[in-house]
């Protein structure tokens, strides 16, 4: 039977299509919408049996036309937290994800989907009770909402519905998410331009970037997905490294993986900001109210799940997908 794996041409659909074909799964069918036709590049290295476009999708689903897979892979979503069409997103994040449920449900598919780290909004605790929960934007409220919806329904289940909620992920195959992509992302593609990176300077009582995140590389997130689809478990997981660490480690991690390329030493902070390699931008208005500078998953759920792999921190996992990119091109 096939997998189903919707958008699977973005950053982690994409990631974990691959990382189902290095377990030797090609039947697996790519759900997305590619009107934005560059994100095929993400697939183009992987196997699939079919693709089928997002709306076409839909509407098989409620045609009932399609066939019962092995497993479902939720990752489609519009990620936009800037985007201010509340009926597109809660249609495209919330209606859509309860369709798949309920298709799952009635034909007893396990069903892991993507929720998101900014159900929390502000925080401070970053853990799954609903008391945590307070989203700051509508693309926050869209996946609180379909977590509510899954809460609800956990006692009476047909089949395993895993919610995996994402803290900051970063790595290979994101560069079709253009300003939405990762700091990593974006402070790589600075220093090559400028020979320097930019960050905010000091807001909500940190230092010049050291707001702080949680940072996870995209391989550690596709870990804790297929860990959950060779296991009867269901609920909502938090995927994060359980660290919170500044944007300024990022911004670093960058800089010295790229002067390790040119042969150059790595620096310390106070050099990359004495030597003007990293650079403080005042913090914008529009951001104000809006804005995590402090996220940090507690893990405990997920351990006691039964992941023990240790999460990469930063100053690895920025330097591995900065070789990526420079060997990608």
């Amino acid at each position: 039977m096939s997998i189903i794996v919707t958008g699977a041409a973005g950053f982690i659909g994409a990631n974990l299509v691959r990382a189902l074909n290095a377990r030797g799964e090609t039947d697996i069918v790519a759900v997305d919408n590619l009107t934005r036709a560059d994100k095929f590049r993400n697939l183009a290295d992987c196997e699939i049996a079919d693709y089928l476009d997002k709306t076409e999708f839909r509407a098989l689903l409620a045609r009932g036309a399609i066939g019962r897979p092995q497993l479902v892979f939720h990752q489609g979503a519009c990620s936009d937290t800037m985007e201010s069409d509340g009926r597109y997103m809660l249609d495209n994040n919330f209606r859509c994800s309860l369709e798949l449920l309920d298709f799952c449900q009635a034909n007893r598919v396990p069903y892991l989907f993507a929720s998101s780290a900014s159900v929390y909004g502000l925080g401070p605790v970053f853990a799954e009770g609903r008391e945590h929960e307070k989203p700051l934007n509508v693309y926050g409220y869209s996946k609180f909402l379909f977590d509510q919806i899954v809460r609800r329904r956990l006692p009476s289940l047909t089949a395993p519905v895993v919610g995996l909620r994402y803290f900051n992920v970063y790595g290979p195959r994101e560069a079709h998410k253009q300003r939405m992509a990762s700091v990593a992302f974006h402070h790589f593609h600075q220093y090559r331009a400028d020979a320097r990176v930019r960050l905010f300077e000091g807001s909500h009582g940190y230092a010049d970037g050291e707001q702080r995140r949680d940072f996870i590389h995209v391989d550690d997130a596709v870990a804790v997905n297929l860990f959950f689809a060779e296991r009867p478990a269901s609920g909502l997981y938090n995927v994060g490294t359980g660290r919170a660490q500044p944007f300024n480690d990022v911004a670093l991690a960058v800089v010295n993986t790229l002067r390790r390329h040119d042969g150059e030493a790595a620096l310390t902070l106070a050099d990359a900001v004495a030597q003007g390699m990293i650079e403080y931008v005042p913090f914008p208005q529009a951001l104000r109210g809006k804005y995590q500078a402090h996220t940090q998953a507690d893990l405990t759920q997920l351990r006691a799940a039964g992941f023990t792999r240790p999460m990469v921190a930063v100053e690895q996992g920025v330097a591995a997908y900065v070789d990526w990119l420079l060997a990608s091109g």
